[in-house]
């Protein structure tokens, strides 16, 4: 068996290739490739729509955003699915969040997928940026980790054999969805995925069966699912989820963890019963087997204002220019002077016209080509 690349760069300095464990004989079960083989078409379109839920801690306090959104796309001509999940809040005031974007054919198999995680804190900062992708027959992950002023840069290279019944933290929420919408989960549901180390191991989904939630005002009922990530050396990470009956997310938590993400009202039967047609769509064409169906989906609107990364970038950028453009007045004082001249004589004389003033102040200051009489000069 092919065994894949392991390259480790730790602050800068390149390391050794060598071999990485495969897992040895971990692989999903039949089941579970029999499961990824049987998605339809029809299954794919009612999944096409976002989720948004809110995170809370364990006292109901607001801490943040969850996310996620699928639609039909193309990559490299290949029509396929693109998976958008988002989680952004803070922490103690600080700042923390996880943006995943995947590429997944119909049967959930990971074409590209990008995986960022951050947590914003006061000398102890943690940065982490994760892609992958096919190529080659081979799945290429390059992976970067900040923390503090430490970076440690890894890439490891797996043949696709040895990856078949891949599930990622991308395609994992889409796979939810389908447990959701056929109301069962198959027994021994078993897949392969990756620690943070890069190394393979299994995943496990489960069925939760049927129970009632309140959401909002109403009590509904919901269909749960459990995904077990195996851990070398440390305890299993259990996550339980909870679906509608149309396959929106109700509820997310992490086992043992005092925050939890929730759904906060129901959506509205008039907003259920809206056109797609009242909203900007694209349509794709998606072929699986010999089935082909051209679908729709709305436009999202980005609200980067809610967005705890772009927000932080914004602040920076904003930081930036005000550096650069302090400096710039420094190195150039008489714009001080200049600006403090004009600001002295509009306040003494108080023009009605405000624009013509300024012209009539300024015109000294132009070269005299722009002197002359123009409907250019004259629109100052």
């Amino acid at each position: 068996m092919e065994a894949p690349l392991e390259e480790e760069t730790p602050a800068g300095a390149l390391a050794g290739i060598e071999g990485l464990d495969l897992g040895g004989e971990l692989k999903a079960s039949d089941e579970a490739l029999t499961f990824l083989s049987s998605i339809e078409p029809a299954e794919l379109l009612k999944c096409v729509f976002p989720d948004s839920l809110v995170t809370v801690s364990e006292g109901g306090r607001d801490l943040g955003r969850f996310s996620v959104t699928v639609e039909f796309a193309r990559r490299v001509q290949q029509p396929c699915l693109l998976l958008h999940a988002q989680s952004q809040g803070a922490i103690d005031d600080s700042p923390c969040g996880t943006t995943v974007t995947a590429y997944l054919t119909t049967e959930l198999e990971v074409l590209e997928e990008d995986y960022h995680e951050y947590v914003k804190l006061d000398g102890h900062s943690l940065d982490m940026k994760c892609h992958m992708v096919q190529h080659d027959g081979q799945m290429l992950i390059n992976k970067v980790t900040t923390v503090g002023e430490e970076t440690t840069m890894k890439s490891v290279s797996y043949p696709m054999s040895v990856l078949n019944g891949l599930v990622t933290e991308g395609s994992n929420l889409l796979l939810m969805r389908l447990f959701a919408l056929r109301r069962k989960v198959p027994e021994h549901m078993t897949l392969i995925s990756f620690d943070q180390g890069l190394h393979i191991l299994q995943t496990t989904f489960s069925e939760l069966g049927l129970k009632q939630l309140e959401v909002g005002d109403d009590t509904v009922e919901v269909f749960g699912v459990e995904e077990t990530v195996d851990s070398s050396g440390d305890s299993p990470i259990t996550w339980q989820c909870y679906f509608l009956a149309d396959g929106h997310m109700a509820s997310r938590v992490q086992v043992g963890s005092p925050v939890s993400m929730r759904l906060l009202q129901l959506q509205s039967q008039l907003e259920k019963g809206k056109p797609l047609s009242h909203t900007p769509r694209k349509h794709f064409l998606m072929k699986h087997s010999h089935n082909v169906c051209v679908i729709g989906f709305e436009k999202i609107p980005l609200v980067w204002e809610e967005d705890m990364q772009m927000r932080s970038k914004f602040w920076d950028r904003k930081e930036e220019l005000k550096a650069d453009h302090t400096s710039y007045l420094r190195r150039h004082p008489e714009i001080r002077a200049l600006t403090a001249d004009f600001l002295e004589s509009l306040l003494l004389r108080k023009p009605d016209d405000v624009f013509k003033f300024a012209r009539e102040y300024f015109a000294p200051f132009a070269p005299s080509r722009l002197l002359e009489t123009s409907p250019k000069a004259s629109s100052l």
